[in-house]
């Protein structure tokens, strides 16, 4: 297996595992919160979307797609996210109509990991190794930070796994 095919399967993987969490979760409580877990599921949805959308431009240029994204808005629609709702410091307590429906979050998550997951196989070996900056301090290989996204995906289920608990829903292992 190659280097690029093991990382693209690690981001297709977080997606399935985030996707494990959302399981029980209606269109009402895609904006729900709970005291001390000020984000909601709408929100780390389009989070990690837009994260991962924009390290996969930082590969093939392609920016975030119009479908699902409004570049620049403080607030999104019933079918795109604003891009500065999500965007990391963004405060999530915007009211349901800035965020998309559940099933556009989850369409939008998913062909972010489907971007991210086709860019990364888009590298050379070498390409691989090559240096990326996202944030304005990070840099690090390609290969690097296509780990690091899985692990945001990551970092971002256990807070819906946290609000699964503060709401009463059920365990997704019961």
């Amino acid at each position: 297996m190659k280097p690029q095919d093991y990382l693209a399967g690690t981001v297709l993987g977080s997606r399935e595992h985030f996707f494990r969490y959302m399981v029980g979760f209606e269109e009402a409580d895609r904006v729900r919160t709970a005291p001390g877990l000020p984000n909601h599921a709408a929100w780390c949805m389009g989070h990690c979307a837009l994260v991962m959308h924009r390290i996969a431009e930082k590969v093939d240029g392609r920016g975030l797609p119009e479908s699902d994204f409004l570049v620049g808005a403080d607030r999104g629609d019933a079918t795109r996210f604003g891009t500065e709702s999500v965007a990391f410091g963004s405060d999530p307590s915007k009211d349901g109509d800035a965020f998309p429906t559940l099933v556009r979050c989850r369409e939008a998550f998913s062909e972010a990991a489907e971007h991210l997951a086709n860019a990364i196989r888009l590298l050379t070996d070498d390409g691989l190794n090559t240096s990326v900056r996202f944030f304005p301090k990070y840099e690090a290989p390609a290969w690097q930070i296509v780990a690091r996204m899985a692990f945001h995906n990551g970092f971002h289920a256990g807070q819906i796994a946290d609000l699964r608990r503060a709401l009463g829903m059920k365990s997704i292992f019961a």
